[in-house]
């Protein structure tokens, strides 16, 4: 049974994670959207199909399995069909409100076209609408990874000040943790200069780089000092702000694409042994014999895997992290302790906040399709100013900015120095103290 969660769940990730910039790609952004959207509404409807269907009821039980079956057959479905109804983007680019009410629909021969027709009242109502949401749930989705990256921050903090003073290994927990301290933020200084050498930098961007770097310096050595933080906490805190940093000014690409080598004249002899070689030339020799479909399904493969974003895989897999892990360390910090993190959010928890994240963990499909198609949009409308960007303006989509990020790193800082202004210095944490020390 464990096996087969583990596999469905693997299988749409992976569907996810390639089909939606495919739409996105292939078919444009209405297309990208209209798959977006049928995919999260078919998640979410299974997920109240799934809280709707009590243990003792054999016949709607069977319908969640069986939509779980055939949903190798509906994901493909939907991008198909997706592709074959928004793959012919409109040249208009007002609002769906104007689109669908402007005296231009007086064309419709029939009251159905107007409702079900190409930019009728249901595709733009539904796309436009979906459209808004995304862009409007953008800074909180950022504010959340923020706030989420900080409980997961103070959590490895708490973790490690127990493992210091409660544990019989101390000196060596103490070593080995200013050893790990010190090469996260080695490392974080190298992403920082690698940021600096970057030529699209301007004066304000520099200025907001130095007062990032020189507020996080200070609030992680104030933590330090004070007693009430410790080096892990600051170096996790100044990882995650150089962090967003580089997310703010680059793709994950190199900025001076390196000029392949020159191909190297052909030598007298084979680099491996005859039989070897012999080989390698057979298996050629097989693959080329086989059926033009498999050629052009590794193709397609390419040429999805080609569509994905370096910097929007990055940031979704970060993203998801720490609010995975975020649902676990609410509630060991309000009541359960240290047992809340091996156990999942139940909607039959007497605590409202538990219940709250245990209906989040039953639709997260659909959350983290919102989250990753937001990602994406972010992605084209940040990247709208460059030679490969045009298309994303001339469908409609807006010119992005980083102002959001900027927020999110100036208030992550913020959050954290109100901590520690709040807090006191004691050793057992929200996690720890539930633990046995004996």
């Amino acid at each position: 049974m464990w096996l087969t969660r583990i596999l469905s769940s693997l299988f749409f990730l992976a569907c996810t994670v390639v089909s939606i910039p495919l739409a996105f790609d292939v078919g444009g952004r209405a297309c990208g959207l209209a798959f977006s959207l049928s995919l999260a509404s078919f998640y979410f409807f299974y997920s109240i199909l799934r809280l709707a269907t009590p243990s003792r009821s054999c016949f709607r039980r069977l319908l969640v399995n069986l939509i779980a079956t055939t949903q190798w057959i509906i994901l493909p479905s939907l991008l198909i069909w997706s592709l074959n109804r928004f793959s012919v983007e409109p040249t208009d680019t007002r609002g769906w409100v104007e689109r669908t009410f402007s005296g231009k629909r007086a064309t419709d021969t029939s009251l159905s076209q107007w409702i079900l027709g190409p930019d009728g009242l249901a595709e733009t109502a539904t796309v436009g609408v979906w459209d808004k949401f995304l862009t409007w749930s953008t800074p909180v989705f950022q504010l959340s990874e923020g706030f989420c990256s900080l409980l997961v921050i103070q959590a490895a903090g708490q973790v490690t000040r127990w493992l210091v003073n409660r544990s019989g290994k101390s000196d060596s927990w103490m070593i080995g943790l200013l050893v790990m301290s010190a090469s996260i933020i080695s490392s974080s200084v190298y992403f920082l200069w690698r940021v600096t050498q970057f030529p699209e930098i301007s004066n304000v961007d520099a200025t907001l780089i130095g007062m990032a770097i020189t507020c996080v310096v200070f609030v992680c050595a104030w933590g330090i000092g004070s007693g009430k933080g410790n080096p892990v906490e600051s170096s996790l805190l100044f990882a995650y702000i150089v962090l967003c940093i580089y997310q703010i000014f680059t793709d994950y690409q190199p900025s001076n694409p390196i000029d392949p080598p020159p191909p190297s004249e052909a030598a007298d002899f084979p680099p491996f042994p005859p039989i070897v070689m012999a080989s390698y030339t057979t298996l050629l020799q097989a693959l080329s014999t086989l059926p033009s479909a498999i050629h052009a399904i590794f193709s397609f493969i390419v040429a999805a895997l080609s569509t994905i974003t370096p910097s929007v895989i990055i940031s979704l897999a970060y993203r998801l992290f720490v609010l995975y892990a975020s649902t676990r360390i609410i509630p060991a910090v309000r009541e359960s302790g240290a047992r809340a993190l091996s156990q999942e959010p139940s909607l039959e928890d007497s605590d409202g906040a538990n219940r709250i994240l245990g209906i989040l963990s039953w639709f997260s499909p659909s959350i983290l399709i919102a989250v990753y198609t937001s990602l994406l949009m972010q992605h084209f409308a940040t990247t709208s100013n460059g030679e490969n960007g045009d298309w994303w303006v001339s469908q409609g989509g807006d010119v992005g900015n980083n102002l959001w990020r900027w927020i999110n790193v100036a208030g992550t800082m913020a959050l954290y120095a109100l901590e520690l202004h709040l807090s006191k210095e004691d050793l057992d944490g929200g996690v720890t103290g539930h633990w046995k020390s004996d």
